[in-house]
C-alpha cells in the first residue's frame, strides 16, 4: 500500500484545513499517516483508517539547540514511517521536512505554502529569515517536489528569494476550499443590530489592534446598532499572539463580545452580517472562504491573500493594511445599508461556488500525489 505522511503543526489546524484531503486519500487506497501536535482532538483525525502521530515541535522557535532537536525529530519520524510521499503543511514542516526528505531519498514531496509565517511578516528581516531561506533552498533542490501556492504574491516571493528550483513543479490552488454543503448559503439574523464577526486566532498580524481602534471610533455613535464579535482563541504560544488580557479588557459583553474558540463555526457565521479580517498578510484565509460560502459581506485588507477573496464593491470592501479610519468607514458604510450587505452576501456565495469548492481542492491534491508516485 502506498504510504502518505502529512505533517502539520497542530491538530485543530489540520482538521479545519486538510482532514478532508487525508480522508479521501485513504479511501483512494493510500495508507495515510498524520503527524502534528495533539491538543485533544486526535480522535477526529483517526477516521477512515488514518493513523495519527502526536508530533510536537516549536512553531516559531529560534534557539539553535532546540531547532537541531526539532530537525532530529523530523528525521526520526520520516525514517520510522518510510513514506512514499510526504505532504508538508505550514512553513516549518516545509522547511525542515524538505531537508529530511531529501536526506532520506523519500520518493516525492508536496510543499503547501500558505503564507510566509511570522518571520516574513511586517517587513521582518534577520538571521532567522536568512537561515530559513538557505535551508529551503537546499531542501527544494531535488526532483519530484511539487509546491502549492495559494496566491501569486507568495510564489513571486519564493522566486525572488531564489528558493524554488527549476526541478520543482508549481501548482496554484486557492486555499483549502470549503464544503459548500456543510457551509450552506444562510439567511441573515435580524438587522436590529448589525453584527461584525472577526473569526481568527487572535494574532496581532491579523489586524486585531486595528479593529479595536476602529471599533472605538464607532462606539459612541453606534453602540446600540452595532456589535463586534471576536471568535477565536488567544494563541499566546505564538510570538504574534494577542494576550487574553487585551481581549478581556476590550470586550464589554455588549458592544464587543469575545466568544473564544468555537467548534461549530457554521452557527457563528450564520449569526453575523459582516465578516471582517484586517490582516497584514495571508496565504488564502480559510475564514473568508467560509464566510463567502455562508453568504456574508466581507471587509478585509488589500493584503496578499486577502485581496483574492473580495471583488471590490461586489462581495465586500477592501481597505489599506494597518488602516483604522478606513476600516471604521467601511464598517459604517455597510452597517447603514442593509440591502448592500444582502447583495454582497449573494455575490460571496456565487464566488465560493465558482472558486472555492473543496471537491475541486481534494481532486487536485490526489492528482498531485499520483504524479509524484508515478
Amino acid at each position: 500500500m502506498k504510504r502518505l505522511l502529512m505533517v502539520a503543526n497542530v491538530d485543530w489546524f489540520f482538521i479545519s484545513h486538510r482532514l478532508c484531503i487525508a480522508q479521501q486519500a485513504s479511501r483512494a487506497g493510500w495508507k495515510v499517516f498524520v503527524a502534528c501536535e495533539d491538543t485533544g482532538r486526535r480522535n477526529e483525525i483517526e477516521v477512515d483508517g488514518i493513523t495519527f502521530l502526536d508530533f510536537k515541535f516549536s512553531r516559531s522557535g529560534i534557539n539553535p539547540v532546540e531547532e537541531v532537536k526539532t530537525l532530529r525529530q523530523f528525521y526520526q519520524l520520516y525514517k520510522s514511517i518510510k513514506p512514499d510521499i510526504v505532504h508538508h503543511i505550514t512553513l516549518k514542516p516545509v522547511t525542515y521536512g524538505s531537508i529530511v526528505a531529501k536526506t532520506l531519498n523519500i520518493r516525492g514531496v508536496l510543499n503547501a505554502v500558505s503564507g510566509l509565517g511570522y518571520n516574513f511578516t511586517g517587513d521582518r528581516k534577520g538571521a532567522v529569515q536568512r537561515m530559513m531561506i538557505r535551508l529551503m533552498r537546499y531542501g527544494f533542490d531535488r526532483d519530484k517536489l511539487t509546491v502549492i501556492f495559494q496566491n501569486d504574491d507568495d510564489q513571486k516571493a519564493f522566486e525572488n528569494l531564489r528558493i524554488l528550483s527549476p526541478k520543482n513543479k508549481i501548482v496554484r490552488i486557492k486555499g483549502s476550499g470549503v464544503d459548500l454543503v456543510k457551509f450552506p448559503k444562510s439567511p441573515f439574523p435580524s438587522f436590529d443590530r448589525v453584527k461584525v464577526l472577526l473569526p481568527i486566532r487572535m494574532l496581532w498580524d491579523k489586524g486585531v489592534k486595528e479593529l479595536k481602534e476602529a471599533s472605538d471610533l464607532l462606539k459612541n455613535k453606534y453602540h446600540n446598532k452595532l456589535q463586534i464579535i471576536l471568535s477565536g482563541l488567544a494563541d499566546e504560544d505564538n510570538k504574534a499572539g494577542v494576550p487574553s488580557s487585551y481581549l478581556k479588557k476590550w470586550q464589554d459583553g455588549n458592544y464587543v463580545t469575545w466568544i473564544g474558540y468555537q467548534k461549530d463555526m457554521v452557527k457563528v457565521y450564520q449569526d453575523s452580517h459582516i465578516v471582517v479580517l484586517p490582516s497584514y498578510r495571508e496565504g488564502m484565509p480559510k475564514t473568508l472562504i467560509e464566510a463567502c460560502a455562508i453568504g456574508r459581506a466581507i471587509i478585509t485588507t488589500d493584503a496578499i491573500g486577502c485581496r483574492e477573496c473580495v471583488d471590490e464593491g461586489v462581495n465586500g470592501l477592501k481597505v489599506p493594511v494597518y488602516s483604522v479610519q478606513e476600516l471604521a468607514d467601511a464598517i459604517e458604510k455597510l452597517m447603514l445599508n442593509h440591502d448592500l450587505i444582502a447583495k454582497m452576501g449573494d455575490e460571496s456565495r456565487k464566488k465560493a461556488e465558482l472558486e472555492f469548492d473543496v471537491n475541486s481542492v481534494i481532486k487536485k491534491h490526489l492528482e498531485i500525489y499520483s504524479s509524484l508516485i508515478n
